[in-house]
């Protein structure tokens, strides 16, 4: 299915939209309400509607459960994502909303956060974040005793899998380096933005992005819930004053970011006091990864090794502060034009649109090229043609509001026909804002003009919208290809530009 069937319906007479649906013989996926469009401060109702940041990241928005259910598969057990697997306290799932982006959701345990108030706020404040260290949190849902997060997904599996679970694969020596310091610049930009708490970090919490960059996870910036009984699950690597207070504090997470450290040197989960014990005893070649097997800089590992022992310190003064941690890694990256996925060894995430399955007809072709002038034309020729049936107006709604709307949509007309798409924007809002007639295609014809002005979130959210008006139409889906792949979604362009020419050829075989 398509991209419409996100959480983004018309913000413009949904009920509208919804008996067009109705008439071409679809139901509507989901019966939200419409998207505010008031200046509140709460986060945006479903954030693949709204402004990506320049990594392509959306903001922090709230979703809908019907959404969440829907991306997962009604939380499907075959969704899960959780290292313990349906045994985890809290159950992570991978899902795909409707708009083709992949998502991780957090489900908690029943009423662990019993406040919604309280979780909305924690979650809000950790959305904010934004950082290509970090998996970043784009979105919650508070639905009756439902408590879920919304991150970005990362699909090459966490650290901890990698080291501990893969005999005849290892991570080489750059990659452990990279890890090091992308996780302690992660850190230390979540402090810049007084984000000193981190709970439970360990090598489940950090992952490995499309492009095999490690990230760390945004759950763990999330105070602890009600159920959350303990630090970690292993006391052996729980930091000494939690044990002693059943705080965690700022120079807590530099000690878990010393257990780290320990992961990548030795490849196993070693109790730091046993480590403590062969660092003091000079046994460093036998702290090091036998899988390793011995490519690796001496010198650097002792640097590595001398930091770990100052993070596992058990006075939390003597530990270092997050910039010594950067300071102290970043001169040791060797290979630092190198690609992680390159050195981590995994396929590169594709970045080039695959071939079409079916032969595409002009506009599928136009399309496929990028060549918006191309589109232009066709759109313009074929001016409102497959509008017809999609408005069935009475005598009552031919008011003089009406004939304005008409005039509206009419200087749109000119204005695009003349290539003026910033006029033609504005006058097609007029159109679209009176909300009494719903037309695809000057969803479409509006989509264009933002392609052209350099706008393609918007263009998408336009060519959802022509969707929703008319699921079955071509062009919509035509539109959402292009749209996505400005955005450099190219394998889910690739995907919508099948499912439209399969939606031309079904066409052409009925004869419609």
């Amino acid at each position: 299915m398509g991209c419409c069937e996100s959480s983004f319906l018309t913000a413009t007479q949904p009920e509208k939209v919804q008996q067009q649906q109705q008439q071409h013989g679809h139901q509507p996926p989901f019966n939200h309400p419409p998207l505010s469009t008031s200046s509140s401060s709460a986060p945006p109702r479903g954030g693949p509607t709204s402004t990506f940041d320049c990594n392509g990241t959306p903001p922090f928005s709230e979703y809908s459960l019907s959404d969440l259910k829907a991306a997962t598969n009604n939380f499907s057990s075959d969704f899960i994502v959780s290292e313990s697997g349906d045994k985890a306290p809290n159950l992570v799932f991978k899902g795909r909303l409707q708009n083709r982006r992949w998502i991780a959701v957090k489900k908690f345990t029943k009423m662990a956060w019993p406040d919604p108030k309280q979780f909305a706020e924690e979650a809000g404040g950790v959305g904010k974040l934004r950082n290509p260290r970090l998996a970043n949190l784009i979105g919650y849902c508070c639905d009756g005793d439902e408590r879920l997060l919304v991150a970005e997904y990362m699909p090459n599996d966490t650290l901890a899998k990698h080291l501990f679970h893969w005999e005849n694969q290892t991570i080489e020596w750059a990659m452990r380096l990279r890890v090091a310091l992308y996780i302690a610049e992660a850190l230390d930009y979540c402090s810049s933005k007084d984000r000193t708490l981190y709970h439970d970090l360990n090598g489940y919490r950090v992952l490995f992005d499309e492009d095999g960059d490690p990230r760390l996870s945004c759950f763990g910036l999330m105070k602890n819930s009600r159920d959350g009984k303990s630090y970690s699950t292993n006391l052996a690597y729980t930091p000494p004053e939690y044990l002693r207070n059943g705080r965690v504090t700022s120079e807590s997470v530099i000690f878990s970011f010393g257990t780290i450290l320990l992961d990548l040197l030795s490849g196993k989960h070693i109790p730091p006091s046993h480590a403590l014990d062969m660092i003091r005893g000079k046994n460093i070649l036998l702290l090091m990864d036998s899988h390793l097997d011995g490519k690796f800089s001496t010198e650097e590992a002792t640097v590595v090794v001398d930091l770990a022992s100052q993070c596992l310190q058990n006075e939390p003064r003597e530990r270092p502060n997050l910039k010594k941690l950067v300071d102290t890694l970043a001169p040791l990256q060797t290979k630092a034009d190198v690609p992680s996925y390159v050195i981590l060894g995994i396929p590169k995430h594709e970045e080039a649109p695959s071939t079409p399955q079916r032969p595409l007809s002009p506009m599928g072709e136009a399309c496929q090229r990028m060549d918006l002038t191309a589109i232009h034309q066709i759109l313009v020729t074929t001016h409102y043609r497959d509008d017809e049936g999609t408005n069935e107006l009475s005598f009552q709604e031919w008011t003089q509001q009406m004939r304005d709307m008409l005039e509206a949509r009419k200087r749109g007309d000119f204005a695009f026909r003349d290539k003026d798409f910033k006029a033609a924007i504005d006058c097609y809002s007029q159109f679209i804002d009176v909300g009494t007639m719903v037309s695809p295609t000057v969803y479409a014809r509006r989509s264009l003009c933002y392609l052209l002005c350099d706008q393609p979130d918007a263009a998408l959210r336009d060519a959802m919208q022509a969707q929703c008006v008319y699921p079955d139409w071509p062009t919509s889906f035509y539109m959402q290809a292009v749209a996505l792949s400005k955005l450099e979604m190219h394998k889910d362009a690739a995907d919508m530009l099948n499912e439209a020419a399969g939606l031309e050829e079904k066409r052409q075989r009925f004869g419609r």
